[in-house]
């Protein structure tokens, strides 16, 4: 027959000890399963312990003694403690740094057009393709000209986006004389081509151009463009109060890329 003895485990000097009470105290003691086997165990002044309670005992030589009761565990975890009262006190954490997103808009004009004496010039080509100037020809009959470029409902794509600059493509055609001339910019309130006169606004001076020249990035005033963005504007357009300077620049019929705006924007930040 085996001895049991053999598999009891010695808790000398194993410091605090669980146990668990099979009995309630009684006279200053109680019966303890501690360690896989039952001891009697003597209880400190004050305590009273009942049976099945969770128990905290140490051994002093050959003496078992109850000197706390340990309590069940927590139904529910602990609340962590809030963002910044930690143990080490340090700040909150910072918040994330704002997404910035750029971004190039490249927008064709829906329209070339050049109005003169109340109505939009056909008789060199499309209405909405033609060749855009600004003046009047030497000696001519005619009024004076304004030619427009529209850039439709594109660029609103762009609504709430901060423009960072803007570029336009333009090129001059012979009309007039060879020598470099600057032409008048201005901003247009439309952006498809009105029936009647179009709306100028804002005055800045264009590329100055020999006949035949190009301008493949004029910058235009960044105000101008996030107005085009915002909606408030819709298109350039050259013109003048006087007859000279002639100037006329290609529209959509004869170079593809004519007043074409780029649109270099962002977004946050």
């Amino acid at each position: 027959m085996a001895d049991w003895a053999d598999t009891k485990i010695s808790t000398a000097g194993l410091g605090a000890l669980p146990g668990v009470a099979r009995t309630a105290s009684s006279n200053g003691a109680c019966i303890v399963r501690v360690a896989g086997i039952e001891v009697t165990a003597r209880v400190v002044t004050g305590l009273t312990v009942a049976a099945g309670d969770l128990l905290l005992l140490i051994r002093l030589g050959s003496l078992y003694w109850v000197i706390a009761k340990t309590p069940a565990p927590p139904s529910t975890p602990p609340t962590p403690p809030a963002a910044g009262t930690g143990p080490d006190g340090g700040d909150t954490a910072p918040d994330p740094k704002p997404v910035v997103t750029t971004g190039r808009l490249v927008v064709a004009p829906v329209s070339t057009a050049t109005y003169r004496d109340g109505h939009w010039r056909s008789d060199g080509g499309g209405i909405d393709s033609f060749d855009t100037f600004q003046g009047r020809y030497s000696g001519s009959s005619y009024g004076r000209m304004t030619g427009c470029a529209f850039y439709g409902s594109k660029p609103r794509t762009l609504a709430g986006a901060t423009v960072t600059s803007a570029t336009i493509q333009v090129r001059r055609l012979s009309a007039g004389d060879f020598a470099a001339r600057t032409p008048t910019l201005r901003l247009v309130s439309q952006s498809t081509r009105p029936a009647g006169a179009p709306t100028l606004n804002e005055t800045t001076a264009g590329p100055s151009l020999a006949v035949n020249a190009t301008a493949n990035a004029f910058a235009i005033p960044t105000s101008w463009a996030q107005a085009i963005v915002d909606g408030t504007r819709g298109g350039l357009a050259i013109s003048i109060s006087a007859d000279t300077p002639y100037i006329r620049l290609a529209g959509r019929g004869s170079w593809s890329a004519a007043w074409t705006l780029t649109i270099n924007w962002r977004r946050g930040g």
